[in-house]
């Protein structure tokens, strides 16, 4: 019981910020909601990106290791903690226990869609680029946002179409449990334009990066952010 009958106070400042809808976006991709009501969990084979979700909501705490199976080395990075407030927050706008095939829309403010986007990315989706041996000198680059979830994917598509204007290609292959949001090329670099709007976003390091090399290929020498 609160003395005094003071309000309950949690680890986490709500209030929406470009670091905390990457965060958010993050949880949406990577995270899960515990079933006891109270724990957020985020899990990452990237050290550096475990830091980010603490940083992005302003906790701190111990990084944990596990392994996704018996037969695995634990080479999985964990952040738990518990915060109520913050877990019936996530609810509200979305997110449920076990949401890995449920997801579906979540309710981000639209100033800050493509930092949620740019954390969703992060997680769980991926870039790729390779020079095509069909045609001289065509370099080739894609985008991808990935999710068990057609409703969660079909939202994004639908945010983003509305946004950009750009389409995408949904895919899901006949032994995958997961569905694919591509966008290559010239959609593609409007997306990440919008993603990596400044060189101070929250983001992971290697992933953009990567996204640079590939830009300044295609552009000869431009830079993502000018």
């Amino acid at each position: 019981m609160n003395k005094g009958g003071a309000k309950p106070k949690g680890k986490v400042n709500i209030k929406w910020s470009p670091d905390f809808a990457y965060a958010v976006g993050l949880i949406a991709s990577d995270g899960n909601l515990s079933p006891d009501g109270r724990h957020i969990v985020f899990t990452s084979k990237d050290i550096e990106l475990a830091k980010k979700f603490q940083q992005s909501l302003g906790i701190s705490g111990h990084i944990g290791k596990k392994a996704r199976s018996a037969k695995n080395e634990k080479n999985y990075y964990v952040v738990q903690f518990s915060d109520v407030l913050f877990y019936r927050f996530l609810e509200t706008i979305g997110l449920m226990q076990k949401k890995s095939r449920i997801i579906g829309k979540i309710k981000i403010p639209k100033k800050y869609f493509f930092d949620f986007l740019r954390g969703s990315f992060d997680g769980d989706g991926s870039f790729y680029s390779y020079w095509d041996p069909r045609w001289k000198s065509s370099f080739m680059f894609y985008t991808i946002f990935v999710s068990a979830s057609k409703e969660h994917v079909d939202w994004l598509r639908h945010e983003i179409q509305m946004s950009l204007g750009v389409m995408g290609h949904l895919t899901k292959a006949d032994k995958s449990s997961v569905y694919q949001l591509k966008y290559a090329k010239r959609e593609s670099w409007k997306v990440l334009k919008n993603m990596y709007y400044d060189a101070k976003v929250v983001c992971l390091s290697r992933k953009r990066l990567k996204v640079e090399r590939a830009l300044a290929i295609e552009r000869k020498g431009a830079s993502l952010i000018k």
